[in-house]
């Protein structure tokens, strides 16, 4: 009987709050893990969080971190895990080990850090511009979950040997349900009805200023809500300075919601209007396909990864032009949307994902 292959999976981000990384481990080794040829190590301080993702598959075993601090994690923590366990291939984020005892997997997501600087710390891109380039030359396979995401890490660290191992949708999206019910328990939860809704975490290059200028200077608060929905990370002044110079009646239209568990997020979503996505710069950018999946008319910008998302028909807008942003809310309020739900879950799934992964896996 052929021995399998053993593949560690750094989890440390189960540790911490919900974010796109997390997504992407959970969705692609959802699917990864059906394969019984191989034998997935997962790793984080917190591994019931980890059983309750991955559940009790045979060829499933859950290792715990000792700590928070990574550079424990990485310079003593995960080498000795790897070595303890004979790893064979060893899957991070960002970020390899220094100290190699198997084969490294990195997906790196995106390099919008270096592309858009004025978005971020000065330290924050200088810091990881070295550790990215340096783990990504250590680095015996290199994935990332777009075309553009790949351009950008070949012309900026000069590697051209990387694969797209795509984010997904995740398949709740795509059940049906009932529009009217789904309105209901969101009025009876949150109060409002006749909302557009923004799903992302705050920093300044998600743009949720120029989403609420929009929405101020063109009276929508008077028929909609506008629903805010993600982790305020980072704070926006431009937006905080408008918001407060609102007054209450206008205030009580812009629902600020932080933490939303993915129940919830799935409930606003299929109860909105309509899905706005002004972000300047994304990796990839789930949002927009996510609220297009549950037959949500979706705008999205037209920057970076999301130009890909071109087969939705009339849904992108300059995220600088506030006129054009107007002008697509007035289409998808007016125009009868098409149904792209099939389209997407052909073309973003895990399943697709997941044979990439394995391909490139079978190379190395």
């Amino acid at each position: 009987m052929q021995e399998r292959i053993k593949i560690f999976v750094d989890c440390h981000i189960f540790d911490k709050s919900f974010e796109g990384t997390r997504t992407y481990i959970t969705g692609l080794y959802k699917e990864l893990i059906k394969d019984n040829s191989k034998e997935f190590f997962f790793a984080a301080k917190n591994t019931t969080i980890l059983k309750e993702t991955f559940g009790n598959n045979e060829n499933v075993k859950y290792l715990k971190l000792r700590s928070d601090n990574k550079f424990y994690r990485l310079l003593i923590d995960i080498p000795k895990l790897i070595k303890e366990n004979n790893i064979d291939y060893a899957h991070f984020q960002y970020i390899v080990p220094p100290i190699r005892y198997c084969k490294y997997i990195n997906t790196i997501h995106d390099l919008i850090f270096l592309e858009y600087p004025q978005y971020f710390p000065w330290l924050y891109r200088v810091k990881n511009k070295f550790l990215f380039n340096n783990s990504a030359k250590r680095s015996d396979i290199i994935l990332t979950v777009s075309e553009y995401s790949k351009k950008q890490i070949q012309e900026r660290f000069n590697i051209d040997a990387i694969a797209i191992t795509p984010n997904a949708v995740d398949v709740a999206f795509f059940e049906n349900y009932n529009k009217e019910v789904i309105k209901i328990k969101v009025k009876k939860r949150y109060n409002i009805d006749n909302y557009f809704i923004y799903v992302s975490r705050w920093e300044l290059r998600k743009n949720h200023h120029f989403l609420l200028e929009v929405f101020i200077d063109n009276n929508y608060y008077k028929d909609f809500f506008l629903v805010l929905a993600g982790k305020r990370d980072l704070s926006n002044n431009k937006f905080n300075m408008l918001y407060n110079s609102l007054s209450n009646s206008i205030r009580e239209k812009i629902i600020i919601l932080n933490e939303v568990n993915f129940d919830e997020l799935q409930l606003l979503i299929r109860g909105a209007t309509l899905s706005i996505y002004p972000s300047i710069a994304e990796g990839f950018g789930i949002p927009p396909l996510e609220a297009a999946a549950a037959g949500i008319p979706s705008i999205y910008a037209n920057t970076t990864a999301m130009k890909d998302f071109q087969f939705l028909k009339n849904c992108q807008f300059d995220p600088f032009n506030k006129a054009d942003l107007h002008q697509k809310i007035e289409l998808k309020l007016t125009e009868e949307e098409i149904n792209c739900s099939e389209l997407i879950k052909e073309k973003y799934n895990w399943k697709k994902s997941a044979f990439c992964f394995l391909q490139e896996l079978n190379k190395h």
